[in-house]
């Protein structure tokens, strides 16, 4: 009886050879930490509702248009004007380019007639900063990001309802950028005063067809959608915003002092700030940026090639003939 010989080969057990997949996350952390990158918030409220404080109570910093001139005076514009102030924020190495976009005068008129458009032509026109710069031949390799990546919108503690020139506001600019309401001084009201106001404005909110972030629509998978339904759950958020510390049980905490004791900004007991300030830097900084650029910028970016008048010499371009005589849509077109 012949028997076959086996190969050694077949003996051999298989070896698992890693080729290292995970180091692309270890250099795309790298190359980040070199470059930095951009955030673009607005602030949107009438004169009085703390937007500047709550800006610098949320970065830690002196931020605002109002920190930035010692001599800064408040006056009440006539008219909105929109007002934007760029700090370079590093922490643990990583750097951020923080740009604060103000809008004073909005809401302070008798007369607010329109008082959006400013804001709305505003947005518009970062987006098509960004369109021209992708459209160009010879374009930048990081193209300059301008566009509004959150807008948070402040809300008077009135206790009643939305007013009217909060539902336009929100309508109009929940089409075209991410919207976070917020109930501004929210220690004005008391903790059931508080919850009833935050429902009837999510009732107002879901009457008049109006889209805050965080959009169910957006939900990419059931994790994600889990925490965005406990978001949703809380906004609008009640926040309280200040730069002030005080000594609570030993320990230096920011807050406001009152007769009645001390409204500790950071505790979730007193107010909603650490739920906004967990939204907006550690939870969702980047898909603000993402829906920023894949929904609202994308959008717009339709709507004006489709435009039956928009042409290359509109944007400021040429177009380059080929060899065949045909115009060169550039490799721009086919990223886009």
């Amino acid at each position: 009886i012949r028997r076959k010989r086996r190969s050694k080969a077949s003996h051999s057990p298989l070896r698992m050879v890693w080729i290292c997949i995970e180091a692309v996350l270890d250099q795309m952390r790298c190359k980040t930490m070199k470059a930095g990158f951009e955030f673009n918030i607005m602030v949107v409220g009438q004169s009085g509702l703390g937007k500047s404080t709550l800006v610098n109570t949320l970065f830690k910093s002196k931020v605002s248009r109002k920190s930035c001139a010692p001599d800064y005076e408040e006056k009440i514009s006539k008219t909105v004007k929109l007002h934007s102030v760029s700090h370079l924020i590093e922490e643990k190495g990583v750097k951020m380019k923080l740009t604060v976009i103000d809008t004073p005068g909005f809401g302070d008129q008798i007369n607010n007639d329109n008082c959006w458009e400013p804001i709305v032509k505003y947005v518009n026109e970062q987006y098509e900063k960004y369109l021209r710069e992708e459209l160009h031949i010879n374009r930048k390799r990081r193209i300059p990001d301008t566009r509004v990546h959150c807008c948070i919108y402040f809300i008077p503690a009135t206790g009643h309802r939305l007013r009217p020139i909060d539902v336009e506001f929100m309508k109009r600019l929940g089409k075209i950028v991410s919207i976070v309401p917020v109930i501004a001084k929210a220690d004005t009201l008391t903790i059931e005063e508080r919850q009833e106001f935050k429902e009837r404005i999510r009732q107002d909110l879901a009457a008049n067809g109006i889209h805050v972030y965080p959009q169910r629509e957006y939900d990419e998978d059931p994790e994600e959608r889990i925490l965005n339904n406990r978001i949703r759950e809380n906004i609008p958020f009640a926040v309280v915003g200040t730069d002030k510390e005080h000594q609570v049980n030993g320990n230096k905490v920011l807050g406001r002092k009152t007769k009645w004791g001390i409204i500790e900004v950071e505790n979730v007991a007193h107010c909603e700030f650490a739920n906004l300030r967990d939204l907006l830097i550690r939870s969702h900084l980047q898909d603000l940026k993402d829906v920023t650029h894949n929904i609202h910028y994308e959008t717009y970016r339709v709507r004006r090639l489709n435009e039956s008048n928009l042409n290359f010499s509109e944007l400021g371009l040429s177009a380059v003939p080929l060899e065949n005589g045909t115009a060169d849509k550039c490799e721009s077109d086919s990223h886009l």
